[in-house]
């Protein structure tokens, strides 16, 4: 059985679509992904620097468009319902993967994620706020100390990793003073994300949202709240669960935690044997081959992991009548 989830903000590296603008059509894609962002996520994925593209605004679209990028180089015309059996997404990846799902289409994703991005980015220019990742350590010792630092655990990421966010000055004396056996690891983001303190951003980011163009999911998709899928939230739904649950809970999801472990611990209980995690991939496999053992994973990270990735939707995949090995 194949997952196909899709990274959280901080995954995004200068140049990172550079390679995939190689790809006949990609440029095209891409063009209909900056329409609907308002932004040239061409030149953000192709020459601006690091601290540009730290920018939330520019950030969130860029991941969710390098994502989408990937998934159909992958798939090469072959619809999602083909070949994915189950979705999910870290964060804003959460929108890239309603999108793997068939919940949105792909430059609409690419729109929601803009207003998401541009709401946020506003909530944490208005009080200076950050992430850091809290590695190792007891998990019940690590949550109590972030609670006592007056911080929030705003991911819970499973593998034995924490996100606290908050306030800049609590987060450097929780670097300072670390629980038992970790290490606190500042983030490349630039506000306390899935805390109170974007309350202003959820708001902001409901009115848009509501009115959204949305279809109910086609496949499995799971939900950062809690790791259920859409048809276990909705049962007196047909299928996959319903368009407006999903853009409710998006929504949510911007001042809610993420839990990444519970999203994990839902691909277990489903049986999954094989992770493909989209562009800019590489932390949510990393997260894998520590909670989910002997599950095979490819993390695509440019137009090379392609033929990877392939090979593994040959050998995981239900939908496609592929025999899921053990």
């Amino acid at each position: 059985m194949l997952a196909v989830v899709c990274p959280g903000q901080g995954s995004q590296t200068p140049g990172m679509l550079s390679p995939w603008l190689e790809l006949p059509g990609t440029a095209d894609l891409l063009d209909s992904f900056s329409a609907a962002a308002g932004t040239d996520l061409a030149q953000h994925g192709t020459t601006s620097d690091a601290d540009t593209i730290r920018d939330t605004a520019v950030a969130q679209p860029l991941i969710v468009s390098s994502s989408l990028l990937a998934l159909r180089a992958i798939l090469d015309g072959r619809p999602t319902t083909d070949v994915v059996d189950v979705t999910a997404g870290h964060s804003v990846g959460e929108l890239s993967a309603a999108a793997v799902a068939g919940a949105l289409d792909d430059a609409g994703a690419v729109g929601l994620v803009s207003h998401r991005a541009r709401a946020m980015a506003e909530a944490a220019a208005a009080a200076p706020s950050g992430m850091s990742a809290v590695v190792g350590g007891d998990p019940d010792e690590v949550l109590a100390s972030i609670e006592a630092a007056g911080l929030f655990p705003a991911n819970v990421n499973g593998g034995g990793q924490v996100v606290a966010a908050g306030d800049l000055e609590r987060l450097a004396a929780l670097a300072a003073d670390p629980p038992t056996r970790a290490r606190v690891i500042p983030l490349q983001v630039a506000g306390a994300f899935h805390t109170p303190f974007m309350e202003s951003a959820r708001v902001a980011f409901e009115q848009v949202a509501t009115g959204w163009l949305a279809t109910d999911p086609r496949l499995p998709l799971l939900s950062d709240a809690d790791g259920a899928s859409y048809d276990v939230l909705a049962p007196g739904s047909h299928g996959h669960g319903t368009a407006t649950e999903v853009l409710a809970r998006l929504v949510a999801q911007v001042t809610a935690p993420v839990r990444w472990d519970l999203c994990q611990a839902t691909l277990a209980e489903r049986g999954v044997t094989g992770i493909l995690e989209l562009a800019p991939g590489g932390v949510l496999t990393g997260l894998a081959k520590r909670a989910l053992k002997g599950v095979e994973s490819v993390a695509v990270k440019s137009p090379d992991d392609v033929e990877a990735a392939r090979d593994l939707i040959a050998r995981h995949s239900v939908a496609s009548g592929a025999e899921a090995s053990a």
